[in-house]
């Protein structure tokens, strides 16, 4: 039987966001029935819910102060999902919103913009092509005002940077929280070739039609690893 993989759609994302995270994870290798959770979905955002779904993933959306007041409602309720052995994995502003000023409080950590970080690649929010280092290769990943992450004593050994910037800033990282796992990326490797057109970039040679969704599949299995 299909594992429940919720994936969040509304006020808190932006059109094209949730789609391209659902279609990822419909085509990863674990065998997940995705549906679209939401205030105009089928199905809601509740305990309830949550409990059925064995993964929640939290697409790019607008500007956390936007995004985290239509998300605060279910803080509560995502932390002790999770807690309980859920899993996790936020995209961009799904990643900022796991930190906890403000947010979820997922992380063993905060995060932060990673255009405020020294040496950083970039020195703007708007639409961009960044580099990041993953899994020992350098790979060109879309990106909207990326997050990265600000570790702190809470960050053990089971704590893994799948990513870095060049500036070895983290890009993307796997962790526990309470029995279930939390992973999150700053850019968008789930990204299609029509994001970079769209926005007048070009499309990264280097992954051809796969460009970096070969990545965000990799986050997506380590936060499911048992």
């Amino acid at each position: 039987m299909s594992a429940l993989a919720l994936v969040h759609r509304g006020p808190a994302t932006l059109p094209g966001c949730p789609e391209a995270v659902a279609s990822l994870l419909r085509g990863s290798r674990a065998d997940l029935d995705v549906r679209y959770v939401g205030p105009r979905e089928d199905l809601t955002l509740t305990a309830d819910v949550l409990a059925g779904a064995a993964l929640y993933a939290q697409p790019g959306g607008g500007t956390l102060r936007r995004g985290w007041r239509k998300m605060r409602r279910h803080r509560r309720d995502l932390a002790g999902w999770v807690s309980g052995g859920g899993r996790y994995v936020g995209f961009c502003l799904g990643a900022y919103l796991a930190g906890e000023s403000p947010g979820f409080g997922l992380l063993p950590g905060d995060t932060d913009q990673y255009v405020a970080t020294d040496g950083a690649q970039l020195d703007h929010t708007d639409d961009a092509v960044v580099a990041v280092d993953w899994g020992g290769r350098r790979r060109a990943v879309f990106a909207q005002d990326p997050a990265t992450f600000v570790l702190d004593e809470r960050a053990g050994p089971d704590t893994t940077v799948l990513a870095r910037y060049p500036n070895r800033a983290p890009a993307a990282l796997v962790a526990p929280y309470g029995a279930g796992r939390v992973g999150v990326v700053g850019p968008h490797p789930e990204a299609t070739a029509d994001w970079f057109t769209d926005a007048g970039l070009p499309v990264p040679a280097d992954g051809g039609d796969e460009l970096a969704r070969d990545l965000a599949r990799d986050l997506v299995d380590h936060v499911l690893e048992r």
